[in-house]
């Protein structure tokens, strides 16, 4: 909770910086603006899954840390909205456009301060039982539910050393396989399309549609409403079958985006499809890769490793956007309407390692998912008929 508060700082330095750029008149301060407001990004999007996934209870974990991505979703349509020259994406407002992440950056210096510490930390981490149990008090507000889950942490705490380096994150046995799948799942979340076309849909649609940017618009819209639906979806079906379904139709919709596209020229009408092809991609990237990705890492490891893994986790998803943003231009030129293909071979990889190694995480407890990895030292994952044992 106080690194979400220290981090904070970044988000209201760089709204100021960015709207003292218009008065200084140089555009260098803009990028630094920027540029401060990246760093604060790429630490609350690994700090803010951390918190949420360790002060909810066992069976609302993952629908609770897919708020995560509902706010990331309706922040991007909120900045769409506001970036249109009807609101404030103009000559004169631009620069107020580029503060209003001052509001909720102050609002959560009023609102965080009265939230509990993670249990967690205090337990595991600090040794503060008490303060532990106060904490699971104020979030349970039932005393047999908390005395469960403080013995459920301290059989966790009995089984962790009590700090891990990044040496040690790399080398450990037991994190290997764990960090295989979060490498591969946020790198085929990240590389299977849909940043492309959040990126560039206007670019997609100005040489077919004339009011492009209002199509990007749906583009922001859609992106909210299946960010709801995993909501709702995330503690019914799971992570493992959400991810599942989620690879497979972006890996389809890639396949029938290169077709539409290889034959637009001689069929406009598709044009329509392939807009209905986009919200598709949209729509199947937030119902699992895209909400799954960003919190996967937080039930896969211990309490020690959790830290650096969602760091590692940021650092892979960010690294997954930067790449894809430089990378798809020349691509498109080179491969033109067969870009889609690779984006559907990365999906289809992330399907299949996704279908052979990912364990449900779904009802578990870190302790019992940690559990699986430390007993697979020696272990094979897999029975000989070639099936998952994690079920």
């Amino acid at each position: 909770r106080n690194s979400i508060l220290i981090a904070n700082c970044l988000s209201v330095a760089a709204a100021c910086i960015m709207f003292a750029s218009k008065e200084s008149e140089l555009f260098e301060v803009l990028i630094l603006g920027r540029m401060v407001f990246g760093l604060f990004c790429g630490l609350v999007m690994s700090l803010n899954p951390l918190y949420i996934q360790e002060v909810s209870p066992t069976n609302l974990r993952g629908a609770f840390a897919t708020l995560n991505q509902v706010s990331l979703a309706s922040g991007t349509l909120i900045g769409m909205v506001a970036g249109l020259e009807t609101t404030l994406g103009t000559k004169s407002n631009w620069a107020m456009m580029l503060s209003l992440s001052l509001i909720p950056a102050l609002t959560q210096y009023l609102v965080l301060p009265f939230c509990p510490e993670s249990p967690r930390y205090l337990l595991i981490n600090q040794g503060e039982e008490r303060k532990a149990e106060s904490a699971l008090l104020r979030l349970r507000d039932h005393a047999d539910k908390v005395f469960c889950e403080l013995e459920e942490m301290k059989e966790e705490a009995a089984h962790t050393q009590t700090g891990v380096t990044i040496r040690d994150f790399f080398q450990k046995q037991s994190y290997r396989q764990p960090i295989l799948i979060v490498l591969l799942v946020n790198l085929g979340s990240q590389l299977s399309g849909f940043n492309a076309i959040i990126n560039y849909s206007t670019k997609m649609f100005q040489a077919k549609f004339d009011d492009a940017k209002y199509l990007t618009l749906g583009v922001g819209v859609v992106n909210v409403i299946f960010t709801l639906v995993a909501f709702y979806f995330m503690e019914r079906a799971g992570r493992r079958k959400l991810l599942l379904i989620g690879f497979l139709f972006i890996a389809v919709c890639n396949l029938l985006m290169t077709i539409v596209d290889s034959v637009l020229h001689l069929v406009p009408v598709l044009r329509s499809l392939q807009v209905l092809l986009v919200f598709c991609v949209i729509s199947a990237y937030e119902l699992g890769p895209g909400p799954i990705s960003w919190f996967i890492a937080a039930e896969l490891f211990d309490q020690p490793g959790r830290p650096i893994a969602m760091a590692f986790t940021s650092m892979v998803n960010w690294g997954g956007k930067f790449v894809l943003a430089l990378l798809f231009p020349p691509l498109l030129k080179i491969c033109g309407a067969y870009v889609y293909l690779i984006f559907m071979a990365v999906a289809l990889l992330a399907f299949v390692f996704t279908w052979l190694r990912l364990p449900e995480t779904k009802g578990r407890t870190f302790d019992d998912i940690a559990e699986e990895f430390r007993g697979a030292d020696g272990i094979p994952l897999h029975n000989s008929s070639g099936f998952n044992t994690f079920t």
